[in-house]
């Protein structure tokens, strides 16, 4: 059984991977694009697109869903793992680059779990393309914008803020986001500065993709997993996406999370997901 979680407080010391650490192997991708992916755990397939921080280290979440569940997690275009990214320009190119990424990693048709940015990327495959995934769940996606209660602005926010503003559990983040101790601080200050910027290629300023024109194409059973205190997309859009996809979407909301629900609540988040799959 997967440990409960502990007293608040950061579970990621500054050198580890996370917890018992994932296989790794690389993809290659069209247009000689590779991308690292992470693997662990038996069992039915989950897919796993990370959120705006990527996979800097093996989440606590995902090693409690590989108790039962082999659990695949590529990376994005400019996360940790995936240098190219400024050749996509649109949607339609981020969305192709996502098909690319999980044709390689053999997850069409899979069940698929997508956290902030990921989970915008897997909402956009769903509804292009709704073959490729077979259940998914979207914990606190953009691509909607209501000026009434808009989606912060997140490339605005000073840098100090930031983990303040994403998240309930600021030290956890800041031990998540900090250097494994055989890289220097530089070099991941780069990469992150990197995820940041392919983020905001695709979402600033607002994060509005127009996908409102696109929710009622999603056919698969839908999750929308969403911090209570989230203060980045606010939870009243859960509302909103599961007006959007229709009787297929069910909401759940993480008491005590914000915007980085799966690393401020992992156990919680851990169950939603594993309950909707079963």
């Amino acid at each position: 059984m997967a440990p409960a979680d502990g007293p608040r407080g950061p579970r990621y010391a500054p050198g580890d991977r996370g917890m018992s650490g994932p296989a790794t192997r690389s993809l290659e991708l069209p247009g000689g694009r590779r991308a690292r992916v992470w693997e662990q755990g038996s069992g039915p397939t989950l897919g796993y697109l990370g959120g705006l921080v990527g996979l800097p280290r093996w989440p606590d979440f995902l090693e409690r869903l590989s108790v039962k569940h082999r659990v695949v997690a590529p990376s994005l275009p400019g996360s940790f793992g995936a240098e190219h990214f400024r050749e996509l320009d649109d949607v339609a190119d981020w969305v192709s680059a996502t098909l690319d990424l999980l044709e390689a990693a053999e997850l069409v048709g899979a069940n698929i779990v997508g956290a902030s940015l990921g989970a915008t990327l897997a909402a956009e495959v769903a509804a292009f393309a709704n073959a490729s995934v077979g259940r998914l769940v979207l914990i606190a996606p953009f691509g909607l914008f209501d000026s009434e209660d808009p989606v912060r602005d997140l490339w605005a926010v000073q840098k100090r803020e930031w983990n303040a503003l994403v998240s309930s559990e600021p030290e956890n983040l800041a031990a998540f986001l900090s250097p494994p101790g055989a890289v220097e601080e530089l070099e991941w200050e780069i990469q992150r500065t990197r995820s940041q910027e392919a983020s905001a290629r695709l979402l600033w300023p607002t994060g509005d993709l127009g996908i409102a024109k696109r929710l009622h194409r999603i056919q698969a059973p839908t999750l929308l997993l969403w911090g209570e205190l989230d203060q980045v997309v606010p939870a009243s859009y859960a509302g909103r996406f599961a007006r959007g996809i229709g009787d297929n979407a069910k909401i759940q909301l993480i008491d005590g999370a914000g915007h980085t629900a799966e690393l401020d609540r992992p156990q919680q988040v851990a169950q939603a997901i594993a309950d909707f799959l079963d």
